[in-house]
């Protein structure tokens, strides 16, 4: 079963009934180095979800603010969260247009490669960045596993530095030649 915005959405949902704004920060606090979401695609999502009847929602009443919805995992979909977990693991398909960019990149030269290689290591550096600022979850073995998902970002990104700063000594290399 292919992994799905809904499927991160039931995750995060199965850990605490949620705002779409909530579910929006939990994106970005938690998910959002294996699985990228903007505002818009988790409402449509859980519109969907609702009318699909994996969620319910609840209008909480606020003062001086608009009313807040709070979504919350039916048993519907518990179960379809707990389908996704059990099925088996999806074949591997990268789409990485980064690396598509470099494979076709001979037409740029070596400066232009190496700016290519600049500009990435500084995305990944930040973004590195990011990851090692949010807190380690400990207590349970859901934080446990939130953390270790945490650790595989954070390693896969300097992982790449690493992979950057090799590629750019072979096209200085090849530069001196």
């Amino acid at each position: 079963m292919t992994m799905q915005l809904r499927h991160a959405i039931l995750g995060l949902l199965d850990v605490a009934p949620q705002s779409g704004y909530d579910l929006g920060r939990a994106f970005a606090r938690s998910v959002a180095h294996f699985w990228h979401a903007d505002q818009s695609q988790i409402y449509r999502t859980l519109d969907r979800m609702e009318t699909d009847g994996a969620i319910s929602t609840e209008t909480v009443p606020q003062r001086g603010r608009p009313d807040r919805k709070l979504h919350s995992l039916t048993d519907a979909g518990r179960t379809e969260l707990n389908e996704w977990l059990r099925a088996p693991l999806e074949v591997l398909q990268p789409k990485e247009p980064f690396l598509a960019r470099l494979f076709f990149a001979a037409p740029l030269g070596i400066s232009g490669v190496l700016a290519l290689l600049d500009e990435r290591e500084q995305t990944v550096r930040s973004a590195v960045d990011q990851l090692n600022a949010l807190p380690r979850a400990s207590g349970d073995l859901g934080a446990l596993l939130r953390t270790a998902t945490l650790e595989a970002g954070i390693r896969q990104g300097e992982a790449e530095l690493e992979w950057l700063k090799d590629t750019r000594r072979m096209l200085e290399a090849e530069a001196e030649r």
